[in-house]
């Protein structure tokens, strides 16, 4: 018998003994009990009480009523953690019921019960419930990982993240973090008048970005749908509706694989203002980020897999074509200014060049080769090629390229924006060049969106957009080596 064996007959071995004690349970009692009601967090007590001595708490007699679920068994302590902390509960001969002191014996760790009693501390300094009544609200069929091993296997953390919030507090700390940096960058947008909306999630058209998308079918319409790649074709028509500035937390799905910097549900914060352009946007951005990072870290300077990036200083910014010079000193200008000469580079770069690539696309196939995982402190990149920026809107100097940029921290990429494309007849054009890549076999190519021609044609005032990625932000902000660290349920290939 294999060790993994073994400890699969010990564990099948407690669960039945546990399904035994809840018959028993059964047969006295409602088993599963909801009417007690917790007065007390184990993290408040445990602050507002961590001046006072054994002595004040004795001449004190408060009394506090917990619940939570057992962690550990020390003799008489019980140790339960509730949503905020742990503390103990004393099991008392004296105080208790002796119903209550033999059903206690047959409580197991992993249970979760309620208690009523006066605060104590103990010799050593510990906080507890000198328990007069005590309860068990819910038995526990399966038995926690061992307390020194924890939960370690990553696979088995993502799969059972259930498990994983129970066992590591870090793990708790992570998402709670992610919870309070949604909530800086909703309160930095909403504190300069954005308005948050819901737009739809199941679209007939997927738009937005060049992305796979999911296929869905809607029964009652009897309509094929996707699931939205993308919320910024509906944003932009609120936008042209009068709602100038507003912005979205929007789940995403986009049919593509797996990695450490890709799920294929994630999560974008996008927002967009009229009368900006993207140099505002970018102001924005850059100080979007540096709030949340003071709140989710307490300072700017933020540690990452061993390297430390500074969000209080002001982020570097840098054109596509400059920054592939500037990385590429060997390359002159000219080397990357023809399409024919272009390819030579990308080519020598082991880059495949299609026949369908212009100047513009293979400029952007060098700098991801070569550039984009260099850049390293906070840098937004402008001056992207038009060809690949479709709904952007182009430069007036040089319509070669368009308004847009992207922010790369660590050589990830972390958001997107450009002023928007407000021209229809300009967007009209740029959706059926995006419809002849998708038919020469471009899968992640956009669709021609009728109606949101129609919209840009009641006339959209000119406007700014932003989409943050959210999950690689959370990255970041909590040096969490993958995606999937930051998601409470990432998406794995089920188990056989």
């Amino acid at each position: 018998m294999t060790e993994h064996d073994s400890a699969q007959q010990d564990e099948n071995r407690l669960i039945a003994e546990r399904r035994a004690k809840l018959d028993a349970i059964r047969r006295e009692r409602n088993a599963f009990p909801n009417d007690f009601r917790r007065e007390h967090y184990a993290a408040d007590l445990q602050r507002d009480y961590a001046g006072h001595s054994r002595e004040q708490l004795e001449a004190l007699v408060k009394r506090a009523s917990v619940a939570g679920r057992i962690m550990r068994m020390r003799g008489p302590f019980l140790v339960i953690a509730d949503v905020g902390g742990q503390i103990q509960l004393y099991v008392n001969r004296e105080t208790l019921p002796a119903a209550t002191l033999a059903e206690i014996k047959t409580w197991d760790i992993g249970d979760i019960v309620g208690a009523s009693g006066v605060l104590h501390r103990s010799g050593k300094g510990d906080l507890y419930v000198n328990m007069d009544s005590a309860r068990l609200l819910t038995k526990a069929l399966r038995p926690l990982p061992d307390k020194y091993h924890g939960l370690a296997d990553l696979e088995t953390r993502y799969r059972q993240r259930y498990v994983d919030l129970i066992m590591n507090e870090d793990t708790r700390k992570l998402f709670r973090t992610r919870s309070m940096v949604l909530d800086a960058l909703r309160d930095y947008l909403t504190d300069r008048d954005f308005l948050e909306v819901e737009t739809p999630a199941m679209q007939v058209i997927p738009g937005g970005a060049t992305a796979r998308p999911f296929v869905t079918y809607h029964n009652a319409l009897d309509l094929e749908m996707y699931l939205r790649i993308a919320p910024e074709l509906y944003l932009k028509r609120l936008v042209v509706g009068g709602f100038e500035r507003v912005f979205e937390v929007a789940r995403n799905f986009r049919n593509e694989g797996l990695s450490t910097r890709h799920n294929p549900e994630f999560t974008m914060i996008e927002f967009y203002m009229a009368y900006a352009d993207y140099r505002d946007a970018m102001d924005v951005t850059e100080g979007m980020l540096r709030q949340a990072a003071l709140r989710a870290t307490g300072g700017t300077l933020v540690d990452y897999q061993g390297e430390q990036y500074d969000l209080g200083a002001p982020f570097a910014r840098m054109s596509v074509f400059d920054s592939i010079l500037h990385f590429n000193p060997t390359l002159t200008a000219d080397a990357i200014a023809s399409r024919d000469r272009a390819r030579q580079v990308a080519e020598h770069l082991g880059i495949e060049v299609k026949p369908s690539y212009g100047l513009g696309k293979i400029q952007i196939e060098i700098f991801e080769k070569t550039v984009e995982t260099r850049l390293r402190q906070p840098t937004f990149i402008t001056g992207y090629p038009t060809e690949v920026s479709p709904l952007a809107r182009c430069n007036d100097d040089d319509p070669f390229v368009t308004d847009r940029f992207e922010l790369f921290i660590g050589g990830r990429e972390l958001a997107n924006g450009f002023s928007e494309l407000n021209d229809p007849e300009d967007q009209a054009a740029r959706f059926r060049d995006q419809v002849a890549m998708k038919e020469g076999g471009d899968n992640e190519a956009m669709h021609f969106d009728s109606d949101y021609i129609t919209a840009l044609e009641y006339g959209m005032p000119p406007t700014a957009g932003v989409g943050i990625g959210i999950d690689r932000l959370v990255m970041l902000l909590t040096d969490s080596p993958s995606i999937r660290d930051v998601l409470l349920f990432p998406h794995m290939r089920p188990q056989a």
